[in-house]
């Protein structure tokens, strides 16, 4: 018989347990894992690196990206002027600043921008064109208490039902009834858009030779400042057979439709229409990208436009309560830190002079109305 011999229990060790008992063994494996834990990690700061979020690209400038306002010349020659506005021929009756109101929710910016006017002494008529199915009379009343005579318009439909412009668009190709006001004599005319606010007179327009005129557009974009202009602000001459013509062109003429009826204009004047100096378009997208700009030229800025920060309207374009609007300028005082508070708090100052100066319309407006307006607000 063979006899086996056992080894020794104490002899026995796993063999990782053995690999690991040796000194040298046991320092190969901990290099081993630092260096496993050094390749992962840099693979990861790599990896975190290259899914960063981008930085945009910086923006295409132009001149007015680095304005250093070396014209120190004023806007407009005042010899000029003063013998056209003396002139027999100029009549202020043949001249209108005209608005549009096309919801109830730019009532009060309505009213403000027709205080303004008036305290920057226009010599031109007033005149609200409005849709009456759109627009509640309390509204209405509101909106015409500081001097807007109220005309009611059909509204004229966006191309292809409004498929491709934006929601807040769809009513405004009714601004070309604008052209069909020399029925009522009007000569020439300045289109302002409700959310403006008028710091100093421009008569001086309604002297101006041309058919159309607009200032040019600004974005904060790569696009920043354009050829193409801004729809808020238009100098115009009325003319019938330019509106019919205008309006027998919407649905066959090529244009992109977001932008609506600004885009269509631009369209069709865009090789004639003369651009106008900035200070008849004060849009805040000028503050935003071109701040010294903005500063500079404020001494001959006649109308601000509030295309972005609209005090008088909360959230996606609804109507702030009568009662809550001096609450609200000042919260959209604080928006972008502050960006536009100056210009905000001129609207809020504007809104509550216009309220004191028109109290005894106001009332009148909320008597017997079951409105979100509030009476209690009106001095």
């Amino acid at each position: 018989m063979k006899t086996y011999l056992l080894p020794r229990r104490e002899a026995y060790l796993p063999l990782v347990a053995g690999y690991a008992s040796h000194p040298h063994n046991r320092r190969t494996l901990y290099n081993a894992l630092i260096i496993v834990f050094s390749i992962g990690l840099n693979l990861f700061f790599v990896v975190s690196y290259y899914n960063r979020p981008q930085p945009p690209p910086p923006l295409r400038q132009n001149p007015l990206d680095h304005y250093q306002g070396l014209n120190t010349f004023p806007l407009v020659n005042q010899d000029t002027l003063s013998k056209s506005l003396s002139s027999r021929t100029f009549n202020p009756e043949e001249h209108a600043v005209v608005t549009t109101l096309y919801t109830d929710a730019f009532a009060p910016a309505v009213a403000t921008l027709g205080h303004s006017l008036r305290k920057a002494n226009t010599s031109a008529r007033l005149i609200l064109l409005y849709l009456p199915e759109k627009v509640s009379p309390s509204a209405l009343c509101v909106a015409t208490s500081s001097g807007f005579v109220a005309q009611p318009v059909a509204r004229i439909p966006p191309p292809n039902n409004g498929e491709g412009a934006h929601p807040h668009f769809l009513d405004q190709f009714t601004k070309l009834t604008l052209w069909k006001l020399d029925q009522q004599g009007i000569k020439s005319l300045v289109y302002l858009d409700a959310d403006t606010l008028v710091r100093r007179n421009f008569d001086e327009l309604f002297t101006f030779p041309f058919n159309f005129g607009a200032v040019p557009d600004v974005y904060l974009d790569d696009n920043g400042f354009i050829l193409g202009f801004n729809a808020g602000v238009l100098f115009l001459r009325p003319s019938t057979t330019v509106f019919n013509q205008m309006v027998s062109q919407i649905a066959t003429a090529d244009f992109p439709h977001l932008e609506a009826e600004q885009s269509f204009l631009n369209h069709y004047f865009g090789a004639e229409a003369v651009r106008l100096p900035y200070a008849y378009n004060g849009n805040l997208a000028i503050k935003q990208r071109a701040p010294e700009m903005w500063n500079r030229t404020a001494h001959e800025r006649r109308i601000v436009h509030f295309t972005l920060a609209k005090p008088f309207l909360m959230g996606d374009y609804e109507r702030v309560p009568w009662y809550e609007l001096e609450e609200r300028v000042v919260e959209v005082a604080g928006y972008e830190d502050g960006a536009y508070k100056e210009e905000t708090m001129w609207w809020g100052e504007m809104f509550k002079e216009m309220k004191h100066t028109y109290a005894k319309q106001l009332h009148k407006c909320f008597r017997h109305s079951s409105s979100r307006f509030s009476a209690s607000s009106t001095s």
